[in-house]
C-alpha cells in the first residue's frame, strides 16, 4: 500500500513531464495500464515505448496539476488534465480519472476512463 507522500511524488513527476521516467520508476515491471475500454498495454517496458512513441508525435505535453487524488488503502485515483500540441500548433485536451491498484509502493495496474465525445478537443490553434 503506497502511503500519500510516494503517491504525491508519482503525480510530481507526471506533472514534470517526464511520464517515461515515472513509468519507469513507479510501475512495478509487470504492470498493466488499460486506455478507456481498450486492451491493457503490459509490461513496464512496453508501456515505457509507447509513452515515449506518443510523446515524440508531439511539440509538447502539459500535464496540468491534479485536480484530485484520493488515496484508499491500494486503490489511487487521480484527476489529470493533459494539453497536448501537436507539431502543427494545435493543442487538444483530455481530462481523465486514472483509477490505480498499488502492490507496495509501486502501480500494479492503471485504467484510464475519459468521454470519448470530449477528449482530445481543440483548446488553442495557431492558425
Amino acid at each position: 500500500m503506497p502511503d500519500r507522500q510516494r503517491v504525491e511524488a508519482f503525480v510530481a513527476a507526471v506533472v514534470s513531464g517526464d511520464h517515461v521516467g515515472a513509468i519507469r520508476d513507479f510501475y512495478c515491471e509487470d504492470a498493466s495500464m488499460q486506455e478507456n475500454g481498450a486492451e491493457p498495454r503490459r509490461g513496464r517496458d512496453e508501456m515505457m515505448a509507447h509513452e515515449a512513441r506518443a510523446l515524440a508525435r508531439l511539440n509538447r505535453m502539459r500535464t496540468h496539476p491534479a485536480r484530485a487524488v484520493l488515496v484508499d488503502g491500494d486503490r489511487v485515483v487521480i484527476h489529470w488534465i493533459f494539453d497536448a500540441t501537436d507539431k502543427q500548433g494545435v493543442t487538444r485536451r483530455l481530462e481523465e480519472l486514472a483509477i490505480q491498484l498499488w502492490r507496495g509502493d509501486r502501480i500494479a495496474e492503471e485504467r484510464f476512463f475519459y468521454d470519448t465525445g470530449s477528449a482530445w478537443q481543440v483548446v488553442e490553434s495557431v492558425r
